[in-house]
């Protein structure tokens, strides 16, 4: 996502503002090219097995208790004001004084740029391994625009990504410096987590404004669908959102497309799609073929400049009511939003739902020990 300190450029057909459209097509606008993809790391299908990652103790624990807590938020890189992803990290990891281990989260799903604003290594450690020095979890990602995005043009797109996540073998980070924290050995820059009550089909979009797949990206997304348990919750985790209310991106007609052209060719239908992008929180539900879908978008990480609603949402003539149909897509709701505040979402997952809770956290002219406060809850049948 841009920074915002940057001119914005429109072309005449993009939607006046004080509109309601969720989301559009991107591409006349868009000034960052494609970027060539990293080779994989690991072997096809490029899956991570969470048993391969957490202590065979503590996976029982989650077996037993049938409930799996996770937290997940994107646009965390500090890269202006460091306070603000500080101040999530921080709130995150109060979250591990719970008193029963199997309610402490057992990972971190990161929804893409981590470091801005561009993904070289020398911003590892000041955005992400720093600030994360004591959060005592794994930490998984896909990646955003802005890690994969170059300055540098001898420098191969995602090369830092890789070597921080996507290592053949876990070891000390060499960006890591007095924080140390292993690497992790994500198998590819797209790939699937294989959890006993959930699977996490992880997608990279690129750099493109909207997001952009290859012919090889697609296959594999068609296929993972196709072959993910049935019993389980169903992830789909990317960067660029699909819906978005906010005045800066808006969600994505591509990615729109592309999910449901997936959707379609297998027949597979995910109860959760989480993204990031937009630095804000918005949660949205759409009915498709009478399967109700959620929609998280969750950029609210760190990034300093929060986007802000558009005026229909935010400041309409007569206030709005949740759920909100948009006027543009009758099939999809917006169900609650902050654009106000940073935060971030504890997930619970068992075999019968999916637990949601997004938590915003004090702003950095505030108390810093205030604790986070609760502002959405929801929860996601899986039958």
């Amino acid at each position: 996502m841009p920074d915002n300190s940057r001119p914005r450029r429109f072309s005449a057909d993009v939607p006046d503002l004080h509109g309601t459209q969720i989301n559009r097509l991107h591409s006349k606008f868009a000034t960052q090219p494609f970027r060539p993809l990293p080779r994989p790391t690991g072997n096809p299908p490029y899956h991570v097995e969470l048993s391969q990652i957490l202590p065979a103790d503590a996976m029982q624990s989650m077996i037993d208790a049938r409930k799996m807590v996770f937290h997940t938020v994107g646009d965390t890189g500090g890269v202006k004001n460091p306070v603000d992803q500080q101040l999530v990290v921080n709130h995150m990891e109060n979250d591990f004084q719970a008193t029963d281990p199997v309610d402490r989260p057992a990972f971190f799903y990161n929804l893409g740029d981590v470091v801005y604003f561009y993904g070289e290594e020398s911003e590892y450690y000041a955005q992400f391994y720093e600030p994360n020095s004591h959060y005592p979890a794994p930490i998984f990602a896909i990646p955003g625009n802005h890690d994969g995005d170059i300055q540098d043009q001898s420098v191969p797109s995602l090369q830092a990504f890789v070597t921080n996540f996507c290592a053949p073998e876990a070891r000390i980070a060499p960006a890591s410096g007095d924080a140390p924290r292993d690497t992790m050995t994500q198998p590819n820059v797209y790939w699937t987590l294989d959890t006993p009550f959930a699977t996490f089909i992880g997608l990279y979009t690129n750099v493109p404004e909207g997001g952009a797949l290859d012919a090889t990206q697609i296959n594999w997304f068609h296929s993972e669908l196709s072959q993910a348990p049935t019993d389980k919750a169903l992830i789909v985790a990317t960067h660029h959102p699909i819906y978005s209310g906010d005045s800066y991106h808006s969600g994505s007609q591509y990615m729109d497309g592309i999910l449901d052209a997936a959707m379609q060719a297998t027949g597979r239908v995910p109860h959760l799609v989480l993204t990031g992008h937009v630095h804000n929180y918005q949660r949205f539900t759409r009915q498709y073929n009478d399967k109700p879908i959620t929609y998280l978008v969750a950029g609210s990480g760190g990034y300093w400049n929060l986007h802000s609603m558009l005026p229909a949402i935010k400041h309409p003539p007569t206030p709005i009511e949740f759920p909100y149909p948009m006027p543009d897509r009758p099939d999809v709701s917006l169900n609650m939003f902050s654009d106000d505040r940073h935060g971030y979402l504890k997930m619970t997952v068992t075999p019968d739902a999916i637990q949601g809770e997004y938590y915003t956290v004090p702003r950095s002219q505030e108390s810093w020990s205030a604790p986070a406060s609760l502002l959405d809850q929801f929860s996601i049948l899986l039958h």
